[in-house]
């Protein structure tokens, strides 16, 4: 038995009377793979801007694997769709503060209402994750809590070949998840993202998606009591 008042004393494993000295353990050793430079990902400048777009091979590729492995999993086109959603919600959250931090020394400043959220996720997220801002921010006319943000191309779903059977299947799903988690991680509680094919009612367009954003009721009440006062 080890010794508790000197941990490096041999342990001893008793068997049929005799005491057998086991060798002591093997110091950790890391599995983790450093460059030439013996820098990692986390000795990068948070501040530091992008420099040149990620390979759209590579993370199509990355992506596919992604969708495969969630397909095997799940039995439905909306389990799939909530399971992309799951993915994508803890980048939104990590991405508020990333892009916040990023921004011009004097205007880094987090959004308080609806209309200053949109606009950010709009333009600013739209540009980190895209390289270009969303195509557009409409109100819905039915709803108050109800906006939705139009992108023509996703490039999620550029390389993503949905068969027949699944026909309403739509990768962005896993956009809406990141979307989401950016609204919650900013103090905007929701009752969910959403993403929804357009492209049969627009021939320009054929792979045309609509992210809708539902707020819940406490956020609308907040906003309606920011513009009384």
């Amino acid at each position: 038995m080890p010794d508790p008042d000197n941990p490096a004393a041999p342990i001893f494993d008793f068997k049929d009377g005799d005491s057998i000295p086991l060798p002591p353990p093997k110091p950790f050793q890391s599995t983790l793979r450093y460059p030439s430079n013996r820098k990692t990902i986390y000795d990068r400048n948070l501040n530091r801007t992008q420099t040149a777009p990620t390979s759209l091979p590579s993370f199509a590729y990355v992506f596919n694997a992604i969708i495969t492995y969630i397909h095997t999993k799940s039995g439905s086109v909306a389990e799939i769709e909530n399971r992309l959603n799951r993915a994508g919600y803890p980048i939104g959250i990590k991405l508020l503060d990333l892009l916040l931090y990023r921004q011009l020394p004097r205007s880094p400043q987090r959004p308080t209402r609806i209309l200053d959220l949109l606009q950010f996720i709009h333009g600013t997220l739209w540009r980190s994750l895209f390289n270009r801002p969303a195509d557009a921010l409409e109100q819905s006319t039915t709803k108050k809590n109800e906006y939705m943000i139009v992108d023509n191309e996703p490039v999620v779903n550029t390389y993503i070949s949905v068969p027949k059977d699944m026909s309403q299947l739509n990768c962005a799903a896993f956009v809406a998840g990141i979307i989401e988690g950016l609204c919650d991680a900013a103090g905007f509680a929701m009752e969910g993202v959403s993403a929804h094919s357009a492209g049969e009612t627009d021939e320009m367009w054929p792979g045309k998606t609509i992210f809708l954003l539902r707020f819940g009721e406490g956020t609308v009440e907040r906003e309606e009591a920011m513009k009384a006062g």
